[in-house]
């Protein structure tokens, strides 16, 4: 046992390299049929229905865009509440100091402003940018993934990972070649 969690920490994971989209999304299915849940696909292009094969489907970043939204719905509001009623209130024209219709386009404003800078910000980290390095880079052949290569990855950490296993697996759905990926 301990030497393969010492072989495993030293081993990011294996990949399998694919020569086709359509390849890579069926070998991504069988993947995650199989049990394997810590995987990642590299691909030159997008490819429908892979984030689906690979289990990536859950939404992250809505309760952030929520959470941005109400806070800066709530601070428009506020401010303005807090400067025409408390702080500096003035009867212009007969108008009550709390003219609630008049804090609509404001409110609405910082509302959208608020959500969108934490929909961006909350991408960025979810997604753990930026990220400089990462092990896969390691891989002789990896430098074609953004021009002609499709990679299927499975991580060293994944609980169902067994280095002979793992590697017998991925052999078995066809592909070029299966790499292992140092850290």
């Amino acid at each position: 046992m301990d030497h393969q969690a010492q072989s495993s920490s030293q081993v990011y994971g294996l990949m399998a390299e694919f020569d086709s989209a359509q390849a890579l999304l069926e070998a991504a299915q069988k993947v995650r049929g199989a049990g394997y849940t810590r995987t990642d696909a590299y691909s030159p292009m997008p490819i429908h229905g892979l984030a689906e094969a690979l289990g990536m489907t859950e939404r992250k970043v809505a309760p952030f865009v929520l959470a941005g939204g109400l806070i800066g719905c709530m601070t428009g509001y506020g401010l303005q509440f807090w400067t025409s009623v408390i702080d500096y209130p003035m009867n212009i024209g007969g108008r009550p100091f709390h003219s609630w219709v008049s804090f609509i386009p404001v409110t609405f404003e910082l509302t959208i402003l608020f959500a969108a800078f934490s929909a961006g910000i909350s991408m960025i980290v979810l997604n753990g940018l930026p990220q400089p390095y990462h092990p896969v880079f390691n891989a002789k052949r990896f430098s074609t993934a953004s021009q002609s290569s499709f990679f299927l990855a499975i991580e060293a950490a994944d609980p169902k990972f067994d280095a002979g296993q793992t590697a017998a697996f991925l052999a078995s759905l066809h592909p070029r070649e299966v790499v292992s990926v140092d850290e």
